[in-house]
C-alpha cells in the first residue's frame, strides 16, 4: 500500500516533495519522483509485496506510472512479451497498458484487474486515472490554475502554494443529513473523487489540463435471483477472497472485534491460508475493558478457532489523546470510530498487512435502517429540510446524481442497498475509515468481503436472504457462517455499532467532556445550527476538521489539546 500524487500542468520538485511529506504516514519504505516538462508523479511505498524490490515510480517504454493497492491476479496477466524489471503486483498494470487511447480502450484492460487499486499512468502526453471497482482505496483531484492536482489524500494537495483548502457548504449539508458524503464529493470544495471502477483520461489542451474521455470499467449492479439456496457456494466464494488477500511478503493479520463478520474472516482463515500457502495469521482485538461483549466474543472466537490473538486493554485517555489525530488523518467528521487508531497502532507493531470484515453489511442488508427504511427517509429530510439544503439538480463534476432526495432512493430496499453501493456510503464512509486510520500506521487492511468472487455471489442474494422478514438481518451470510467452527452465538450475533460497541463508556465519556464546545460551533454554522444540536459527536467532528484542515490553510498537522483546538474555531 502506498500514497500517490502528482500534477498535469507545470509540475514542480518541490510541491511532489511536499505530497510524499504530506503523505509518508502511507508510505514509510521508500519513496520517488519523476517529472518532465508536463507532468509530475509521487510516490510513497509501503511495501508489501517484492520487498527487496519495485520502487516507484514504475517505468516502462514510453512510460511512467504509480500504484497504490494490490493486484491480487497479477501473475495470471503476466506477458511473456514484456520486460519486466520487478518481481511484484504493480508492474502488470503499465505491461497491460498498450499506449494512447481513448477511456473506453483503456478500460478494456483495466477490467482485466483484481485487486484494490488507485493509479496514475503518465504516456504519450496523456494521463491516466484510475480507481478499483468499489473504491477501497482513494483518488482525488482538484484544479489550481493551470494545474491538476491529485492525491491519495486531500491534505496531500496542500503541497502547492496556491491551493487554500475551503469547505463545501453543500457537501457538508448532505453528508450531515446523510451520515456519509455522497458522491465524489468531499468536504473539501473543489476536490472530488474519481468514481469506482472508472477510468478518466486527462491532457494538456493549450496548456490547460482537461478531461477529454472517461469511463467506467466495472458497475456494480445488485441483480437478486427468485431463489437461492447455496451457502455452501457464498462460503467458498468468500474463503478464496480471504485467500486471495494472503498475497504478501510481509506478515499478516485479521482485525477482530468480535462481530460476525470480523469473525468469519477467523473462520475461514485456517483453509485460506493452505489454498494460498501463506501462514495462518494471528488476531487482534481493543476494548476499553475485559467486560465488553465485543472483548469476550473475539475471546471465544479466537479461542474456538485455535487462533493466536492478541488483544490490548485501551488506556484510559486513549480517545482524548487520538482525536486530533482522528480529525487529521480521517479528513472528515468522525468521532465515534476512535477505537480504530489504537487498534491499527497495536497491529502495525508485529504485521503490515491486515485483513477486516467491512463491506458485508453492505452487501448482504446488516445496517439497521435497512428495516425501517421509511423512517430513515424522513430523518435524513428533516435534516436536510433544518439545513435549508437543496438536492435536486445536482449538475456539477463532484456529483454523480443530480437529485439527492431521500425519498426517491428508499422506495425498496434493493433500491437503497443500489443507492447506497452507487453513491458512497461505502466507499466514501466504510471503506475510506479504514483506509485512513490504517494508513495512518504503515499498516494495509484489505477488505476480503468485496473481493470480485463474494461480491458477484452476493450481488445474485434474493432480498429475503439478506433481510427476511421478522428475523434476522444477512441471512445468507449467516447461513454460510453456520458451516463453518464458528460458536453459534457469534454466528446469531445482532449487528452492534462498531465504536460503541467496542468502548461506549470511553465516548460517552469524552463526549460528556467536549459537550460544552456543542453550542459555541453550531452557533457559528448558523445554516448548520439546530441539526448539530441534535447531533453533538458531528458538533464536535466539524470543529476538529476545521481546527485540523481549514484553519491556517491546514499546511501543518496541528497539535495541541483537543479543548484549545475547539476552542479556536468558536
Amino acid at each position: 500500500m502506498c500514497g500517490i500524487g502528482g500534477m498535469l500542468g507545470q509540475p514542480d520538485r518541490v510541491v511532489l516533495s511536499r505530497m510524499i511529506e504530506l503523505m509518508k504516514h502511507r508510505g514509510p519504505d521508500g519513496h520517488g519522483i519523476f517529472a518532465d516538462d508536463q507532468c509530475g508523479l509521487a510516490h510513497s511505498r509501503l511495501a508489501i509485496v517484492d520487498v527487496a524490490g519495485s520502487p516507484q515510480p514504475i517505468y516502462g517504454p514510453g512510460k511512467v506510472g504509480i500504484v497504490n493497492g494490490e493486484i491480487y491476479n497479477h501473475l495470471s496477466l503476466k506477458s511473456k512479451s514484456y520486460g519486466y524489471t520487478t518481481n511484484g503486483d504493480s508492474e502488470v498494470i503499465l505491461s497491460l497498458h498498450k499506449g494512447k487511447a481513448n477511456a473506453g480502450e483503456h478500460a478494456k484492460w483495466i477490467s482485466q484487474l483484481d485487486g484494490m487499486f488507485a493509479f496514475a499512468i503518465w504516456s504519450e502526453n496523456q494521463l491516466i486515472l484510475a480507481r478499483d471497482p468499489v473504491g477501497i482505496k482513494p483518488l482525488m483531484r482538484t484544479l489550481v490554475g493551470d494545474t491538476l492536482l491529485f492525491a491519495s489524500e486531500a491534505k496531500a494537495l496542500r503541497a502547492h502554494e496556491d491551493y487554500v483548502p475551503a469547505i463545501d457548504n453543500l457537501a457538508m449539508k448532505v453528508r450531515i443529513a446523510w451520515e456519509y458524503p455522497l458522491d465524489g464529493t468531499t468536504l473539501f470544495a473543489d476536490v472530488h473523487q474519481v468514481r469506482p471502477g472508472t477510468v478518466e483520461v486527462w491532457e494538456l489542451v493549450n496548456g490547460y489540463p482537461k478531461m477529454t474521455s472517461i469511463a467506467q470499467f466495472e458497475t456494480q449492479k445488485i441483480e437478486p435471483e427468485i431463489s437461492w439456496d447455496d451457502p455452501e457456494g457464498l462460503l467458498e466464494s468468500f474463503t478464496l477472497s480471504v485467500s486471495d488477500r494472503l498475497m504478501s511478503d510481509v506478515p499478516v493479520g485479521i482485525v477482530l472485534p468480535g462481530g460476525l463478520d470480523s469473525s468469519l474472516v477467523c473462520a475461514v482463515a485456517s483453509e485460506a491460508a493452505e489454498i494460498a500457502q501463506q501462514p495462518i495469521p494471528a488476531c487482534w482485538t481493543v476494548a476499553e475493558s475485559e467486560d465488553n461483549p465485543d472483548w469476550q466474543a473475539a475471546e471465544l472466537v479466537a479461542s474456538r478457532l485455535d487462533l493466536q490473538h492478541h488483544q490490548h486493554i485501551l488506556e484510559s485517555d486513549t480517545f482524548h489523546s487520538k482525536l486530533p489525530d482522528l480529525a487529521w488523518h480521517g479528513e472528515d467528521l468522525d468521532v465515534t470510530v476512535l477505537f480504530f487508531q489504537p487498534l491499527f497502532e497495536k497491529m502495525s507493531e508485529s504485521v503490515t498487512v491486515g485483513l477486516c470484515g467491512q463491506g458485508a453489511d453492505e452487501l448482504h442488508a446488516g445496517y439497521p435502517r435497512y428495516r425501517e427504511l421509511n423512517n430513515h427517509s424522513t430523518m435524513v429530510r428533516e435534516r436536510l429540510n433544518e439545513m435549508d439544503a437543496e438536492v435536486t439538480n445536482l449538475d456539477s463534476d463532484g456529483w454523480w446524481n443530480e437529485n439527492h432526495s431521500p425519498e426517491i432512493h428508499t422506495k425498496s430496499l434493493q433500491d437503497f442497498l443500489q443507492f447506497e453501493i452507487d453513491n458512497g456510503q461505502l466507499s466514501n464512509f466504510q471503506l475510506r475509515l479504514v483506509d485512513r486510520h490504517s494508513m495512518a500506521h504503515g499498516l494495509e487492511v484489505r477488505v476480503p468481503f468485496l473481493g470480485s468472487r463474494h461480491r458477484n455471489a452476493s450481488h445474485k442474494l434474493p432480498m429475503d436472504w439478506r433481510l427476511p422478514a421478522n428475523l434476522e438481518e444477512k441471512a445468507a451470510l449467516r447461513a454460510a457462517a453456520d458451516l463453518t467452527n464458528l460458536p453459534k452465538e457469534i454466528v446469531r450475533r445482532p449487528k452492534l455499532p462498531a465504536g460503541r460497541a467496542t468502548s461506549p463508556r470511553m465516548i460517552d465519556s469524552l463526549l460528556d467532556e467536549l459537550n460544552p464546545f456543542v453550542e459555541g460551533i453550531a452557533r457559528k454554522n448558523k445554516d448548520l445550527e439546530r441539526t448539530l444540536l441534535k447531533q453533538p459527536e458531528i458538533a464536535i467532528g466539524l470543529g476538529l476538521f476545521e481546527a485540523m484542515h481549514i484553519l491556517d490553510g491546514g499546511r501543518n498537522k496541528r497539535v495541541g489539546d483537543v479543548s484549545d483546538l475547539l476552542q479556536e474555531v468558536i
